[in-house]
C-alpha cells in the first residue's frame, strides 16, 4: 500500500514539469522562412486567425491613390531612444514617454520602431531597400504606423550611430550611449499615403492606421548590408490584397 501511495505521489510531482514543458513547446515559433513563413501565419496559431482571413491586412501595394487632402501629419519626437535588441525578427528600438504623431487632431504615443528589408509595402509594384515602421498607440489602445521608406544613396547618419550599436546576440537589448536626434530618420516633407490595415507580424490585429510617407529616406549599401546580415534572411511580410479598401493622399 504505502508502496502504491510513494508511486502515486511521484507521478503526480511529474504532472507539473510536464504540463510546463508542453506549454513552452506548444508556443507557436513564427518567422520569414520554412514552416514559420508569413504563408503559414495563420495555421501556426488560433490567435493568428487574421493573418489569414482577415480582408484588412498590411502590408499592400499603394497605386491609384485617392486625392482627399488629409490633415497634415505633426511630429513631436525630442526625446532619444533608449535601448535597442535584436528580437530575431528585427532589430527594435525602444523610446521613453514623451514622442508622439497628432493624427486627426489626436495624439499618439511613439511605442517603439523598428526596420524590415526589404520593404514591405510597394509602391506601384515597387519595392524599396528597407522600411522603417514607427509604432504609435493612444490613449484608448488604438494604433498608428508612420513607414518611412529607404533607397540607396547616401550614409544615414543616425542609422549610422545606431548600427554602431547593434545587438548581435538575440533578445539581448542594449542600453544606447549616444543621444540621437529621431527626426533625423524622417524626411523634410510628412505627405503621406493613409489606409487602413494590420500589423505586419502576427497576430495581425486590424484597426491600425497606416501613413506611408511619400519622400524616402537614404541608406548606404554597407548600412543595408550590415542590417541584412544581422537578420541572415529577409524578413518582410508580402502585400496583401486590398479587398475593396481605398487609399487616399
Amino acid at each position: 500500500m504505502k508502496h502504491a501511495l510513494f508511486l502515486a505521489a511521484s507521478l503526480l510531482a511529474t504532472l507539473p514539469a510536464v504540463a510546463a514543458d508542453h506549454t513552452a513547446s506548444s508556443a507557436p515559433h513564427w518567422g520569414y522562412e520554412g514552416e514559420g513563413a508569413p504563408a503559414h501565419w495563420g495555421t501556426l496559431s488560433q490567435d493568428f486567425s487574421l493573418c489569414e482571413y482577415g480582408k484588412n491586412q498590411s502590408p499592400i501595394d499603394i497605386h491609384d491613390a485617392l486625392k482627399a487632402h488629409p490633415r497634415p501629419l505633426k511630429v513631436s519626437y525630442p526625446k532619444a531612444p533608449e535601448s535597442m535588441v535584436n528580437n530575431g525578427h528585427t532589430l527594435q528600438i525602444s523610446v521613453p514617454e514623451g514622442n508622439k504623431v497628432t493624427l486627426d487632431g489626436e495624439a499618439f504615443r511613439l511605442q517603439q520602431f523598428h526596420f524590415h528589408a526589404p520593404s514591405e509595402n510597394t509602391l506601384n509594384g515597387e519595392s524599396f531597400p528597407m522600411e522603417m515602421h514607427l509604432v504609435h498607440k493612444d490613449a484608448d489602445g488604438e494604433m498608428a504606423v508612420v513607414a518611412v521608406m529607404f533607397k540607396l544613396g547616401k550614409a544615414n547618419p543616425v542609422l549610422e550611430a545606431l548600427w554602431q550599436q547593434m545587438p548581435q546576440q538575440v533578445d539581448q537589448p542594449v542600453a544606447l550611449t549616444k543621444a540621437l536626434d529621431l527626426n533625423g530618420l524622417l524626411p523634410h516633407s510628412l505627405t503621406h499615403y493613409r489606409f487602413s490595415g494590420s500589423l505586419t507580424t502576427p497576430p495581425c490585429s486590424e484597426g491600425v492606421r497606416w501613413l506611408v510617407l511619400k519622400q524616402p529616406q537614404t541608406l548606404s549599401e554597407a548600412q543595408l548590408e550590415k542590417f541584412k546580415q544581422l537578420m541572415h534572411h529577409n524578413n518582410n511580410r508580402p502585400v496583401q490584397p486590398l479587398h475593396g479598401r481605398v487609399v487616399v493622399e
